[in-house]
């Protein structure tokens, strides 16, 4: 009896290390860089390798004070490493998201079980949201990861000393990851720890020593500037102001967030169980979640990133849920049914990356209908979360292999050849243009 549930167990853990090599590791390189920041980033980063200037961010020979250097140190390590031009950039990032789906698991295991922690870090896994953001070089993921780590580390109510040291490193990395954000949103940790004093002191002071060397020494070294630039225009001006042309409705979170834990999204309806929140550590996630959300929707400039630190509590939230229902079979069957309008999506997807969602038409045919209902009988058969996990897997591996050339083709600057300007193209394009040429370039005349 023990020797087969160890080889269950085994087996299983083999599935899943095969499932996340190919939802996070598999066809990086099949797309070159796209959109404006990725590319951007991952000059700054290169030129970091190229200059061992590991202090002050440049963009082809200017400061550049947007976003703090964690990304950049990472990039600049895989150019180090000789990784290539989409590798560099993408591989820590996958690497990170990795490493925290284990953390998050081991972490709820602890908790809540083996069973919420298996249905927690399957819905993570395979929701669109963090599976994209783990595509792609940008500092919301690194970020995400760090601050979410640090929440998981110390929301058990038996946290000891050791664990309030190690969640205040992680908060220094977020820090590091995109500035001042992260400490906003671990304020409902300091209501959940108010009698603990001593050891938030603990964690803010190793916050500290991880996050202010670099802080200290980019001020130094920029002095006004970058105090301007990074801490005024990027933080107080991006949440009052809409100069940065990212301003959208106070409820732009409510679709991001249901797109974002696709296919997984009928599972919310199982958070407005009141009864769920009788344990304090759910009541934490839910805060967590709850705080982050309205923080957000307060702000003037938005983007879909800002919301993946919450799909970690959600996630969690929602496989605790989950793991406490006697019958998962029809919400299992649900979120099945919602997965077929992947392929008509995907369908489009690059038509909505190149001109915007609300100029590209999506139409829903009678085989949606049909698929919507053979997946959603599927799922509810097997009547397991790795059911619905599985079916991710293979969508996202067809999705790499066939869709992803289109965006190489459509988006990105690798496939350009030699250029000596700028042809009118896209801002999106345009980045990727001068990432793969190694210089800024001028328009064309």
């Amino acid at each position: 009896m023990i020797a087969g549930t160890g080889r269950k167990r085994a087996a299983l853990l083999l599935l899943a290390a095969a499932a996340l090599f190919f939802l996070y590791f598999f066809g990086l390189t099949r797309t070159g860089l796209i959109g404006p920041d990725e590319a951007r980033y991952a000059a700054i980063g290169r030129a970091m390798a190229q200059t061992g200037d590991w202090i002050t961010p440049r963009l082809w020979g200017e400061p550049w004070f947007e976003k703090p250097a964690l990304l950049y140190w990472m990039t600049a390590a895989g150019f180090k490493l000789r990784l290539g031009a989409e590798l560099a950039p993408r591989l820590p990032v996958a690497l990170a998201s990795v490493a925290f789906l284990i953390y998050f698991f081991v972490a709820l295991r602890r908790e809540f079980g083996e069973r919420a922690a298996w249905y927690a870090a399957a819905i993570l896994a395979t929701s669109a949201g963090w599976l994209a953001y783990s595509h792609i070089a940008l500092t919301d993921l690194p970020m995400s990861a760090a601050f979410a780590a640090a929440m998981l580390t110390i929301f058990s109510p038996l946290a000891g000393r050791r664990s309030f040291i190690a969640a205040g490193v992680l908060l220094g990395i977020a820090v590091l990851a995109k500035g001042l954000v992260p400490l906003v949103l671990f304020l409902p940790a300091l209501w959940f720890l108010r009698k603990r004093i001593a050891d938030l002191a603990i964690l803010f002071a190793a916050a500290l020593v991880v996050a202010a060397p670099w802080y200290a020494l980019v001020t130094l070294r920029n002095g006004k500037p970058f105090l301007d630039d990074f801490f005024w225009k990027h933080h107080f001006g991006r949440f009052l102001h809409s100069a940065l042309q990212h301003q959208q409705p106070v409820w732009f979170y409510v679709p991001v967030l249901l797109a974002g834990l696709f296919p997984w999204t009928p599972l919310l309806a199982l958070l407005f169980k009141r009864k769920l929140y009788a344990d304090q550590r759910v009541m934490f996630l839910a805060v967590w979640l709850a705080w982050g959300f309205l923080f957000f929707s307060l702000s003037r400039n938005k983007l879909p990133g800002y919301l993946l630190p919450m799909l970690p509590a959600v996630a969690a939230l929602a496989g605790v849920a989950l793991s406490t229902r006697g019958q998962v079979r029809y919400w299992l069957a649900g979120c099945g049914a919602l997965l077929s309008l992947a392929p008509p999506i995907i369908a489009v997807l690059p038509e909505a990356l190149a001109n915007g969602i609300s100029h590209t038409p999506f139409h829903l045919g009678f085989w949606t209908v049909v698929e919507a209902v053979g997946l959603a009988v599927i799922c509810g058969a097997i009547g397991r979360p790795w059911g619905v996990a599985a079916l991710v897997t293979v969508t996202v591996v067809l999705m790499v292999w066939n869709v992803f050339p289109q965006l190489d083709r459509r988006l990105s600057g690798r496939l350009a050849g030699s250029i000596t300007c700028l042809p009118q193209t896209s801002r999106s394009q345009r980045y990727s243009l001068e990432y793969y040429a190694g210089r800024k370039l001028t328009d064309c005349k």
